[in-house]
């Protein structure tokens, strides 16, 4: 199949079965794709429209979302994970109103350029927004590729990544590339999933080397499996009149900036918080261990719920919150803080 015919048979595809209908397609500006494509790096459609929606209507603008607070961008993007991408977002959003005068540069080095946009997000936007004969390979464009070539190894490799840079530069229309990047990613989605491809009805199945070779669930190549450690750690869940505390994370490292309990290694006993001895606690109650996974480790998590007569007079150096359960604040909270503050309800 001759490139032509390859990105050809894609957009014909893309016509009569993509989607045309979600919301970042929508007047697609700039500021819009590029959240979309942010938040749906690491994060299924599905789980996205309704995120989206509700970021576009608080942030309508790259200026609104420049001008907001890190707690509340955190706030809106709660839940989705990986909040790097929120800092970032916020960071990337100043620049462009700061050094860029609000417009989004129209290049896809100067896109690559700003925070969180890499390679693939850069040539999403341009192609997307812009009409640039940008290429984009994020995780489905991988998946087509390494099954249609049988291309072997993982592509998080650079050597087998730069492979299919170039594979997929090759097969990138100079017109229509828009509607061809946006097709790439819903056939990787739809038709060209991890665990059910639907080759019977892929426009590219006649040519698919992994489809040919009876071999198509073993592409693309999985990451070498590295076991994942498992670490243990006490939240401390206190509560005085329905306010809970919770102490702001440093912005670097795991759910930077956001707000999160009380912690303690569960090895520690709780005379070993010195601002916890002094604590006038009312009751005590262990709540079921929960696991929170990471991509590099296990987080098992031991809640502990303890109900104080009165607040602390300090809680150590970092900033705290006592966080009104019944007129909840629009801070960032992590994932695991957010389900056991709404088990207080």
């Amino acid at each position: 199949m001759s490139d032509s015919l390859f990105s050809q048979a894609v957009l014909n595809w893309f016509d009569d079965h993509g989607r045309h209908d979600l919301p970042w397609q929508k007047n697609k500006t700039p500021y819009r794709v590029w959240v979309s494509e942010i938040m749906l790096q690491q994060t299924q459609v599905v789980t996205v429209i309704d995120y989206y929606q509700r970021f576009m209507q608080r942030f309508p603008t790259v200026q609104d979302l420049a001008e907001a607070e890190t707690d509340e961008v955190l706030h809106y993007w709660t839940g989705l994970g990986y909040y790097a991408r929120a800092r970032n977002l916020h960071k990337c959003a100043q620049t462009v109103v700061n050094e860029f005068h609000g417009k989004f540069p129209k290049s896809v080095e100067a896109l690559e350029s700003l925070s969180g946009i890499g390679r693939s997000t850069a040539g999403a936007i341009a192609s997307i927004s812009m009409g640039m004969p940008a290429s984009i390979l994020d995780g489905n464009v991988k998946r087509v590729l390494s099954r249609f070539h049988a291309i072997e190894g993982w592509p998080g490799n650079k050597k087998v990544a730069d492979k299919m840079w170039v594979i997929a530069e090759r097969y990138t229309p100079s017109k229509r590339t828009g509607d061809y990047t946006q097709a790439m990613m819903d056939l990787g989605a739809t038709l060209c999933s991890r665990s059910k491809p639907q080759c019977q009805v892929c426009p590219l199945m006649s040519q698919c080397e992994a489809y040919a070779q009876d071999t198509v669930k073993a592409y693309p190549n999985s990451k070498p499996k590295k076991e994942k450690p498992i670490k243990s750690v006490r939240m401390l869940m206190l509560e005085h009149q329905g306010e809970v505390l919770l102490l702001q994370q440093p912005n670097t490292g795991i759910w930077g900036g956001l707000w999160i309990f009380p912690q303690q290694e569960v090895a520690q006993s709780h005379a070993e918080s010195e601002w916890l001895l002094n604590a006038s606690i009312k009751a005590v109650e262990d709540k079921q261990v929960f696991r929170h996974t990471f991509s590099h480790y296990h987080l098992d998590i031991h809640p502990m719920r303890i109900q104080l007569h009165a607040k602390p007079d300090t809680v150590g150096e970092r900033p705290l919150l006592w966080y009104d359960l019944n007129n909840p604040a629009s801070v960032g909270l992590a994932a695991p803080v957010k389900k056991l503050l709404e088990s207080l309800l």
